[in-house]
């Protein structure tokens, strides 16, 4: 029973659905697994994540975060979240990798960098015993329907209600 992967939806609007997946990649790399993140909204080098040295994690930045906020997405933005899917599929396919995060796909879907039929597609044609790990606000009912766990994240409340930006090692 341990080796069946099954596949984790984290969404939502509040804050945590990057550290659910987070701890369940540090939980898999202390039973000695190799774990992988494709992060598709952040830049790297940004969030604490992308300074870990926990070995068997890899992160893998393949987006801007700050397309979030400029809403101008262009042919470099395209071009990383296609790479990023890449890996990402690669990674699922290979079975090197006991769980494979795709940090903010739903995001990435939103915006339009990535098809939600790839995917579905990467995520079903996983590898047996992979855990496939999405992430982001606004899952389609797609990515709902093929996940074996959906867990939404709701913000009761949150400093940046009160004009408090994201704090270093807190919330990047």
């Amino acid at each position: 029973m341990d080796e069946i992967g099954l596949v984790h939806v984290y969404t939502g609007d509040g804050k945590g659905k990057t550290t659910a997946a987070l701890g369940m990649c540090a939980r898999a790399v202390g039973h000695g697994y190799r774990a992988l993140i494709v992060q598709f909204m952040k830049t790297a080098g940004t969030y604490g994540e992308n300074f870990l040295t926990l070995p068997g994690l890899e992160v893998v930045a393949s987006g801007h975060d700050c397309l979030v906020f400029s809403k101008e997405i262009t042919r470099a933005d395209r071009d990383k979240a296609a790479e990023g899917m890449r890996l990402a599929t690669q990674a699922l396919r290979s079975g090197d990798y006991r769980i494979v995060v795709l940090d903010e796909v739903s995001v990435a879907i939103k915006f339009g960098l990535i098809d939600v039929k790839d995917v579905v597609r990467a995520v079903q044609e996983r590898h047996e015993g992979v855990e496939a790990v999405i992430t982001g606000r606004y899952a389609p009912p797609e990515l709902l329907e093929i996940a074996d766990y959906v867990s939404e994240v709701r913000a009761v409340k949150h400093p940046y209600q009160k004009g408090m930006t994201s704090r270093k090692g807190v919330d990047r």
